[in-house]
């Protein structure tokens, strides 16, 4: 009855793209924690034809899916019910962001996860940034895409915690181009239309800035319980490092409207070597 009543702890492996790692990453910790005899099952994980990722399954106790006729075709999917029945200490569920079939359970994944939890099963799950309903507005910009799969910011924000799963964008380019991430032809167009290192190094910001500002959040909220009373120094601060070219001071301004839109306090620095004067007196009267 005691397990009933306990509510499931959600944990999310972040990342800002495809490719990062977050199954590996979610699979490497759950490893080791299977060492040390934790009751784990995987859910459903998604190994893209990865053999690196699909060796992690190597002694995991994976559950069989579920299948779902849908269109004359029969579709596997994860097992809700079965997951609950076998109550597992931790469950691993990849994809948070995913559509289920017509006829499953529910319409989403991440209600699936929610209903997990609610038995008083421990999840690891996956997801990607641009399936944040909240970004999906911003990720079409960046990277010219519509998001149909999207999760609501609130199961994000009530996460007991998230891991940034991090990689750089030239890292992840490489690693697409050899064939790490998709199948050759299919990289080739992800690298034309989403894989640009612009896109990756955009949503690798909004991915740092959303759990910066839930790091923000959650601190603020544990000082408010201990009574201690604001404001509490943990907006963001702006560095802005500027030369004696003309276009430094349009970058002071812009930083100064960011600044103001942000409440926050911004700082000017100015690097310049002891041994070296600089000659052009209209150029020192910039900087200054």
């Amino acid at each position: 009855m005691a397990s009933k009543e306990r509510h499931g702890k959600l944990k999310v492996f972040l990342g800002m793209a495809p490719g990062v790692g977050k199954t590996y990453a979610m699979l490497s910790a759950a490893r080791a924690l299977n060492a040390e005899n934790i009751d784990i099952v995987v859910g459903v994980v998604e190994t893209h034809g990865r053999s690196d990722t699909a060796a992690l399954l190597d002694g995991l106790d994976v559950l069989p899916r579920k299948p779902v006729p849908y269109r004359k075709r029969t579709l596997m999917e994860f097992d809700v019910e079965a997951a609950i029945a076998r109550r597992p200490k931790l469950l691993l569920v990849d994809e948070f962001a995913h559509t289920n079939a017509p006829g499953s359970l529910h319409a989403k994944r991440y209600q699936d996860v929610e209903e997990v939890l609610r038995a008083g099963i421990d999840v690891w799950t996956t997801m990607n940034v641009q399936h944040l309903e909240s970004l999906t507005d911003v990720v079409q910009r960046i990277a010219g895409i519509t998001v149909r799969e999207t999760v609501p910011d609130r199961v994000l924000d009530n996460a007991d915690e998230i891991v940034v799963v991090d990689l750089p964008p030239d890292e992840l380019v490489k690693r697409l181009k050899e064939g790490k991430v998709y199948l050759p032809e299919n990289a080739r167009r992800a690298i034309d239309r989403f894989f640009k290192v612009s896109n990756l190094t955009a949503l690798r910001e909004l991915t740092l800035r959303r759990t910066a500002d839930r790091v923000d959040e959650q601190m603020i909220d544990q000082l408010r319980q201990q009574g201690i009373e604001g404001p509490w120094p943990t907006a963001e601060r702006l560095l802005v490092c500027i030369g004696s070219d003309e276009l430094s001071e349009t970058v002071v301004r812009s930083a100064a409207r960011m600044a103001s839109a942000l409440k926050s306090d911004w700082f000017a620095v100015h690097v310049r070597h002891a041994e070296r004067e600089i000659a052009d007196r209209k150029q020192q009267r910039r900087i200054d």
